[in-house]
């Protein structure tokens, strides 16, 4: 395993493992969050390759990488749709829990323990990479975005959401989800690694990627949903972009 990993990160989510999908345990916040995420790099997928969504298998003939794949909460819906995918995470116990799961559901995925470095050294390229909630967890934010962008073709799309970084997301993230709720372990996030949109993009651009889109993701505590907005990216939100 190489430069940008950071043991202590891995440790937390090899804690975890076990728990992947029970949708009333650690990983809660994910299961709620997905159908959003999953909105959203659908959405993009589909317009970035001129992809009819209700047609069967719209992403048959795309290779896609989920790096940081954990149990493979994304990597499973990609499979359905059609896509040839790997699931890719340094934290080892994660990849037996999401093989199970994905034999057990009749999925075909390529999961394997590694980094996003050691996999671009190998030379292999995706039409997609799904960076989802990683980048704030990796010791070198631009050298771990530098190596997704090896690891996309030409005109292929990244899509990576993170945490922005400001005292709102602070009360969510840390204080909510952590202290009060305890939906994750506390510790689970550092608030000195989230990164504001701003930071991103120019860390995106700096790796060689070109960002074409942003969007939040907000959480209504009434409907206890959430849903996707063009203007409030205070705490979690989601971008994509292009190598050119």
């Amino acid at each position: 395993m190489t430069t940008t990993i950071d043991p202590t990160e891995v440790a937390k989510f090899e804690a975890m493992a076990a728990e992947w999908w029970d949708p009333n345990g650690k990983f809660k916040p994910l299961h709620l969050m997905n159908p959003c995420r999953l909105d959203y790099i659908t959405m993009q997928i589909a317009a970035e390759y001129d992809r009819n969504l209700v047609a069967p298998h719209p992403f048959e003939g795309l290779r896609i990488l989920d790096i940081g794949c954990g149990g493979g909460l994304l990597s499973e819906p990609m499979a359905r749709l059609g896509a040839d995918v790997v699931g890719a995470d340094a934290a080892a116990r994660n990849i037996p829990v999401a093989q199970v799961h994905a034999e057990q559901s009749g999925l075909k995925i390529d999961y394997r323990v590694t980094t996003a470095e050691d996999l671009a050294a190998t030379g292999a390229q995706f039409d997609v990479v799904l960076n989802m909630e990683v980048v704030e967890h990796v010791a070198d934010p631009l050298a771990y975005l530098t190596a997704c962008r090896q690891l996309l073709k030409p005109g292929g799309l990244m899509i990576c959401s993170t945490l922005n970084r400001n005292p709102k997301s602070f009360m969510m993230a840390i204080v909510g989800a952590e202290w009060v709720m305890r939906w994750l372990p506390k510790g689970t996030h550092d608030w000195a690694k989230f990164i504001t949109p701003e930071e991103l993009y120019d860390l995106i651009r700096r790796a060689g990627l070109d960002p074409v889109d942003k969007q939040g993701m907000v959480f209504n505590p009434v409907s206890w949903r959430w849903s996707l907005s063009d203007r409030d990216l205070s705490v979690n939100y989601v971008t994509a972009s292009v190598k050119r």
